[in-house]
C-alpha cells in the first residue's frame, strides 16, 4: 500500500494530502477516489486512510485505524562531514533505511565540497523519500551544515555515547566500544571527509568525549564507513 506524508498539524482538522504528496497521488500513481493508503506524520504515527476525492493538489482523506509503530533503538545522531559528488544523497537514504534519528552535515579541514545553497533541502527531501520507501514512521531531522569548529564547541555536554570513525593508531577495535556500553539508548556517530579528520579535529572530539574507533585494516570510502557503523550500532543495540 502506498505510503503519504502528512503533518502533525494536518491529522487533526480536515486531513488532506497537497503539494508533491497530493501530486504523487494523483498524476504519479493515478490513485482515485475510495482508495486506501498508509500515512504517517514523520514522529513516529502512521494509519490507514481513504481519498475521499482527487483532485491535482488536493487529496482530502478519511482517517481510520491509527497502526502501532515504534522509533528505532537507540536513537542516532550522524555528523557527517560532507563528501563529493552525490554521495551525501547516498548516505541520507540509507541513513533512513537504518533508523537515524538526526543528520548534522559538516564542513571540515578536508572537506572538499562547500554546500550550496537548496542543499539541505534536497537532503530533506530525499529523507522523506527514503522514509515513505522504507517504511520508517520517524522522519530524521536534517539539519544546516555547520563547520566541525562550531559544532564539536557543543558536544562535551552532549549525552549518550560519542563515537568518531578515526584512522588514528590508537583507535579502538569498534566492537569492543561498543560491548564496553551495553544498553545504549542515544548514540552519536562523527564520519569524517576523504582523507580523515585533521590531527587537531580529532583531538578536539577526543576532549568532547568521542571513543575513538577503528573499522579495520581495510581504509573504507566515507559512505561505506557511515553505513557500515550504523548497521553496526543497529545490530549490537536493537
Amino acid at each position: 500500500m502506498a505510503r503519504f506524508f502528512l503533518p502533525p498539524g494536518a491529522w487533526l482538522t480536515e486531513p488532506t494530502l497537497v503539494g508533491d504528496e497530493a501530486r504523487h497521488f494523483s498524476q504519479v500513481l493515478r490513485g482515485r477516489a475510495g482508495e486506501k493508503i498508509i500515512i504517517f506524520d514523520g514522529e513516529g504515527r502512521r494509519a490507514s486512510a481513504e481519498a475521499l476525492s482527487v483532485s491535482r493538489d488536493h487529496v482530502p482523506l478519511k482517517i481510520g485505524e491509527i497502526l502501532p509503530s515504534r522509533s528505532p533503538m537507540p536513537a542516532i545522531t550522524l555528523a557527517q562531514a560532507i563528501p563529493k559528488g552525490k554521495n551525501m544523497d547516498l548516505i541520507v537514504q540509507k541513513s533512513v533505511e537504518l533508523g537515524i534519528t538526526a543528520i548534522q552535515p559538516l564542513v571540515t579541514r578536508n572537506t572538499i565540497v562547500q554546500p550550496g545553497d537548496g542543499k539541505s533541502e534536497k537532503w530533506r527531501r530525499n529523507a522523506l523519500e527514503a522514509c515513505k520507501q522504507c517504511g520508517q514512521d520517524t522522519l530524521p531531522q536534517v539539519a544546516d551544515p555547520l563547520t566541525f569548529e562550531r559544532w564539536i564547541s557543543d558536544q562535551a555536554a552532549a549525552p549518550g555515547l560519542k563515537l568518531i570513525a578515526s584512522l588514528a593508531p590508537d583507535a579502538r577495535p569498534f566492537r569492543s566500544v561498543l560491548r564496553d556500553h551495553p544498553g545504549t539508548t542515544h548514540a552519536t556517530l562523527l564520519v569524517g571527509p576523504e582523507g580523515d579528520f585533521t590531527a587537531e579535529e580529532t583531538q578536539a572530539a577526543s576532549d568532547a568525549g568521542f571513543f575513538k574507533i577503528s573499522l579495520g585494516e581495510i581504509v573504507l570510502r566515507v559512505e561505506t564507513a557511515t553505513i557500515f557503523c550504523l548497521a553496526a550500532l543497529r545490530y549490537e543495540f536493537q
